[in-house]
């Protein structure tokens, strides 16, 4: 990285040399408030989607095979959109992007809703923004750190960060639990089949649109140079932190690809076809899932203060996908729910300290391209497991590979973040203190 970068970096991981906290303008701090009620929202729609897509789908006569692969090309297609309105935000506006994605939001919720063709879901799967799990997909999660990197001084952006992963957390378990308990109604008072879960997917659009609007009330304090002309950046809005950006979304691939075969649609069927839980219960066991993701996330703060962002990343990451391998080897319901929630509760510490390195190291104006380029690798690398997870759910014999896979595969992205970035003279251990 270049010097101002580095200045970045030692604000960020030395305490002596931190900003100090300053007092946010109204507009800022109204900006503030509004990010964090946009991302409560939207991840809500995404808990709730997340336990009765694969249901829904299935309800409507597609295969298991044909399902992984329409969630490949939901995320595929998500990361094509994340990619471009993300490395254009910071010199087309970010608010304007914001809205864009939103309406994706709806439009891809209104088609589902609307039909079963496989060829219309395919394409609003594509060109539209569609959740699979409880976890972000489109650009707003960059847009939004970028925003809000630029409204708090360095030595709290972590804490910030774990907050914000917080309010996403609480509004994703919510939305698992308010999702299960909803279907069971409208299966108690006689729907049946796809019509059970239809109403969920209805609501995923009006999420959007609902957003869409939410955004409108953005100020210009939220985009990149406010009351400035935009700065033209020589390669998808990066400059000095080019090469820091791609180490990072090298490995950031490899993490997500082990994800991908472990998306909460994914695990929700797989506790469905093993022990046949109705959605209700299945809501249940994300909801306090979520609750403990969300825990994990505050507790982050204060590891990466003690022990670095790195070592917080790599040493809570690592012992979470051990777990991960555990969950199909459990003999029981119980024994399986257990390890599965013990997973959740060590599983996202590394979020918030690995979004904050990233805002860390580049520069201001690099931020919103940045963390889009980092998320879309990580899109990248969750596109195909969906459709070989598909195909394994499909055989009673392959169902649990699709753990086994996941777990192995981070495990390796720990240990080669570890191996990567401790040694780097820029980037060691030591430095990573906030």
């Amino acid at each position: 990285c270049g010097s101002r970068s580095m200045w970045a970096v030692a604000g960020e991981l030395d305490p002596t040399r931190a900003t100090t906290m300053r007092i946010m303008p109204r507009s800022t701090f109204t900006d503030t408030v509004l990010l964090f009620s946009t991302r409560s929202l939207r991840m809500f729609a995404y808990g709730f989607l997340s336990i009765v897509l694969v249901l829904y789908l299935t309800e409507s006569g597609l295969s298991e095979e044909s399902i992984g692969f329409l969630l490949t090309m939901a995320l595929l297609g998500d990361t094509a959109i994340s990619f471009w309105i993300t490395t254009v935000a910071d010199q087309a506006g970010r608010r304007r992007m914001l809205i864009l994605g939103a309406m994706l939001m709806a439009l891809a919720g209104a088609v589902f809703a609307l039909t079963n063709n496989y060829i219309a879901l395919i394409l609003a799967a594509t060109i539209g923004v569609l959740s699979p799990s409880d976890k972000e997909v489109g650009p707003f999660l960059s847009i939004e750190q970028a925003a809000l990197s630029q409204a708090i001084s360095n030595d709290r952006r972590t804490a910030i960060f774990a907050w914000y992963h917080l309010a996403g957390s609480v509004a994703a378990a919510l939305g698992a639990l308010v999702g299960g308990f909803v279907c069971q109604q409208f299966a108690t008072v006689g729907f049946s089949g796809a019509a059970v879960y239809r109403p969920l997917v209805v609501a995923y659009a009006v999420v959007g649109l609902l957003l869409a609007m939410a955004f409108t009330q953005l100020s210009r304090a939220a985009e990149a140079s406010p009351g400035e002309p935009p700065t033209q950046s020589p390669w998808l809005g990066l400059h000095e932190s080019r090469g820091v950006v791609l180490r990072l979304s090298a490995l950031f691939v490899l993490d997500a690809f082990g994800g991908g075969f472990i998306l909460q649609s994914i695990v929700a069927y797989w506790f469905w076809l093993r022990f046949q839980l109705d959605p209700a219960v299945l809501g249940g066991i994300f909801f306090v899932a979520n609750l403990l993701a969300a825990g994990s996330a505050l507790a982050a703060a204060g590891l990466a203060r003690r022990f670095g962002l790195i070592n917080t990343m790599v040493f809570t990451h690592l012992p979470s996908n051990v777990l991960l391998l555990l969950v199909p080897l459990m003999p029981t319901l119980e024994w399986a729910v257990g390890v599965l929630l013990a997973r959740f509760a060590i599983s996202q510490m590394d979020v918030p300290t690995r979004q904050s390195y990233t805002m860390a190291v580049v520069h201001p104006d690099e931020r919103s391209a940045a963390a889009g380029v980092t998320t879309v690798a990580r899109s990248i690398g969750a596109a195909l497991p969906p459709t070989l997870a598909g195909y394994m759910l499909a055989d009673s014999r392959l169902m649990s590979l699709p753990f086994f896979l996941a777990g192995g595969i981070k495990i390796v992205y720990d240990v080669w973040l570890y191996r990567v970035f401790v040694t780097s003279p820029t980037y060691n251990g030591s430095a990573g203190t906030s």
